[in-house]
């Protein structure tokens, strides 16, 4: 039965969010439009997951390099990094996704607007001069790195910048210590820069396990990685061709490039949220309740816009809820325990589920038991490297079941993947114990751990 509205449900962003509701929502019959004012695929795909990973792998090419003559590898002459070809090669791969995201919209019926939308209310979005209704709007517009305001702001970069710098930088400055600002500076590090990462709290990876961020702060100093925690840049200036940050404490650092990875926030700005009555949180992420749903009840918002949980698979996994809620069986249901998430850190992290903190607030001291190892990996044994692996469980005593499991090493990631499918299904670790490990691995340590810390 047709409805006094253009279409059925109307999407503002085309990122990972945004195009798997609308493709998802064409695929079920709906009559769907989106709109997004730049590329498709989001931040994911343009300036963050995506590239990310890639310039990860090209700082995994450097390692090998150094690694290779502990195996018998003379290379014919020192390996020379191009950073303009990298910047091409991703660039090339990019564009390549943008046009796969446009086929699928295609494929679903979508009609894809280009142009920045604008709510006018619950049911009507503006893109450039044209108005268009809607059963639903579903907001999808992700998030976008937050700055902080000091003298000298204009000189610094974001991470959106870091992938396509005019020049590679011989002195990288990164302001913050969350999973983004350690990244580039293990990436770049790693490519070659000489790295000052400067954090004003004292542990970099704020609100993961404690072992972990000492552990792989650990081994970003032993590759020469300056950290320096409790401190904070407080102007910036240009002194001839080269940057001049000016600590707190009166040190002063000096730098080719100043990243400013202080964060990210909801990207609601200039949409007209408030004025159609969408209610936002101190943040300006749009307020949902269990289904999704604004302060507007046909107005919907998911991924990081949101205000819930900021990771690119959540993000696709709520599209597909809301998309069967409006157009299926409402049968799918969002879990937000033991979401597995890595770092591409050098080495990576890898974790899934609760912190050991968490889990002594939860369960209380003596309903936790916790499991770790520290280690060199068999591969440095010939590598020449002094990299050391972290490994961790956490243990609900009483239950026996698996609640926090973490990883500090490489394929972190990878490793962490395949555990997060037990620790959904509820595993413990008499079952963790029973497995029989695939040797030498380094996942193996995941199944031999037996003797709980003390304390």
């Amino acid at each position: 039965m047709r409805t006094p509205y253009d279409f059925d449900l109307f999407v503002i962003g085309g990122g990972s969010a945004g195009v798997r509701a609308a493709r998802m929502a064409g695929q079920a019959g709906a009559r769907v439009a989106l709109a997004e004012c730049a590329e498709l695929g989001g931040t994911c795909v343009n300036v963050g997951c995506v590239p990310k990973k890639l310039y990860s792998y090209a700082a995994g090419y450097a390692t090998a390099f150094d690694e290779a003559p502990g195996y018998g590898w003379t290379l014919p002459e020192a390996p020379r990094f191009d950073w303009d070809t990298l910047k091409r090669q991703r660039a090339k791969e990019i564009t390549r996704l943008n046009g796969v995201y446009r086929k699928l919209l295609d494929g679903a019926g979508v009609k894809t607007l280009q142009g920045w939308a604008q709510l006018e209310d619950g049911h009507t979005v503006r893109v450039g001069e044209a108005r268009h209704t809607a059963r639903h709007i579903l907001i999808a517009t992700g998030g976008m790195p937050s700055a902080p305001d000091l003298p000298g702001r204009e000189l610094a970069v974001v991470s959106d910048a870091m992938f396509d710098l005019p020049r590679f930088p011989k002195r990288l400055l990164v302001m913050g210590g969350g999973y983004i600002g350690c990244e580039f500076a293990s990436v770049f590090h790693a490519l070659g820069a000489e790295v000052t990462l400067v954090n004003r709290g004292p542990h970099i990876l704020s609100g993961f396990d404690d072992d972990v961020r000492e552990a792989l702060a650990r081994e970003m100093g032993r590759q020469g990685i300056d950290l320096r925690m409790t401190a904070q840049v407080e102007t910036l200036r240009r002194e001839g061709d080269h940057l001049v940050a000016m600590l707190a404490r009166g040190q002063q650092i000096e730098a080719d490039t100043v990243l400013l990875a202080t964060g990210r926030k909801p990207n609601t700005a200039g949409m007209g949220l408030e004025a159609a009555g969408v209610k936002l949180d101190a943040r300006g992420a749009v307020v949902v309740d269990a289904q999704y749903r604004s302060s507007v009840p046909s107005v919907l918002a998911i991924g990081d816009v949101s205000s819930r949980l900021a990771l690119t698979p959540v993000a696709l996994a709520e599209a597909m809820v809301v998309v069967d809620q409006l157009f299926g069986r409402n049968e799918r249901r969002m879990r937000y325990d033991n979401v597995p998430t890595a770092v591409f850190t050098h080495p990576g992290v890898g974790t899934c589920g609760l912190t050991e903190a968490a889990a002594r607030a939860k369960f209380g001291d003596q309903g936790v038991r916790v499991f770790a190892t520290d280690f060199k990996a068999l591969r440095h044994t010939l590598s020449g490297r002094d990299e050391r692996t972290f490994i961790k469980l956490v243990v609900e005593a009483k239950s026996d079941r698996v609640v926090g499991l973490h990883m500090v090493g490489a394929e972190a990631g990878e490793i962490v993947q395949g555990f997060a499918v037990a620790m959904n299904a509820g595993a413990t670790k008499a079952q963790f114990d029973s497995t029989l490990g695939i040797h030498p691995t380094t996942a193996e340590e995941f199944v031999t751990l037996r003797e709980p810390m003390a304390g």
